[in-house]
């Protein structure tokens, strides 16, 4: 996703955002930069950064691309994605991102979701399809549409659950959208499905046939925030071949050890990619 294209959704969503968070203290801003304080925005400001803070997008976008011409074997990874995909970059906030595996084979999971079971209902295991017509995907579906649909600005990675999950840990790539936006007829809602290109039509409806296509995702499998959001979107007409399901969540991309992002306040212990400190915020395969 192109900064102007980020630029552009957070100027909308954030008119609309300042209007709900009054109202319902609900916050759905695509979480791109900013519209007002740059105190938390992850912008390269002069006077808050070092000089080489500019060189790094530079240098991990080379990096990727050493990576796709060289030999695989030059990687030093031992843990990769797939045996020819040592690392993958992706866009976060206008930051490129490098997506990785934790090199340590005897990490484990210690935080939430390590848990194995959660009282049901409502925290049920969920089918592999969300609705008829959405397909369901993994990691590698999940990384290249990041690399393809969202780059190319046809496509948005949405996190579905309230700004409170969103805030504490996400993945790299995500805008946040909580579920709720999507859930009842709302003048906000109009403005979102417009934002994601939908076109009002003189009988009151949409037309979605210059709608991104959209890649919802929550906590996991027991996690129902980004299915509802998925049924609400088709009941208001979005096409179904437009709507992707990654059904593993969090917990499944952390439980491969694949980088996450997360606020400075949440960090814990671990590998951070050293451009992210003094952009307020932690990128690394959290345990």
């Amino acid at each position: 996703m192109t900064n102007e294209f980020s630029g552009y959704i957070a100027r909308r969503l954030c008119r609309i955002a300042a209007l709900e968070h009054e109202s319902h203290k609900i916050n759905y801003d695509l979480r791109v930069p900013p519209c007002s304080s740059t105190k938390s925005t992850p912008s390269l400001h002069p006077k808050t950064h070092p000089s080489w803070v500019y060189l790094f997008p530079i240098v991990v976008l080379l990096l990727s691309n050493i990576a796709v011409s060289a030999p695989v074997e030059t990687d030093k990874r031992t843990v990769r994605i797939t045996e020819d995909m040592p690392f993958v970059v992706v866009n976060h906030r206008g930051i490129p991102i490098m997506v990785e595996r934790i090199q340590d084979t005897e990490n484990r999971m210690v935080d939430d979701f390590s848990k194995t079971s959660r009282p049901c209902p409502p925290f049920c295991i969920h089918p592999m399809e969300a609705a008829p017509g959405v397909r369901s995907v993994g990691e590698l579906e999940l990384l290249d549409f990041l690399n393809n649909e969202v780059e190319a600005e046809r496509g948005l990675l949405i996190d579905a659950r309230l700004s409170n999950w969103y805030e504490s840990e996400t993945i790299p790539g995500a805008v946040n959208i909580p579920f709720v936006v999507f859930t009842k007829a709302s003048k906000k809602r109009e403005h979102i499905l417009e934002l994601l290109g939908a076109e009002r039509e003189l009988s009151g409806g949409y037309r979605f046939s210059r709608a991104r296509t959209l890649c919802l995702f929550c906590n996991g499998p027991w996690c129902d925030q980004s299915p509802r959001a998925i049924r609400s979107l088709i009941e208001v007409g979005y096409p179904p071949d437009k709507l992707l399901y990654y059904r593993g969540g969090m917990q499944s991309w952390k439980l491969l050890g694949l980088t996450t992002v997360l606020p400075v306040s949440n960090a814990v212990e671990g590998k951070q990619q050293p451009f992210a400190k003094g952009l307020g915020l932690n990128v690394y395969q959290r345990k």
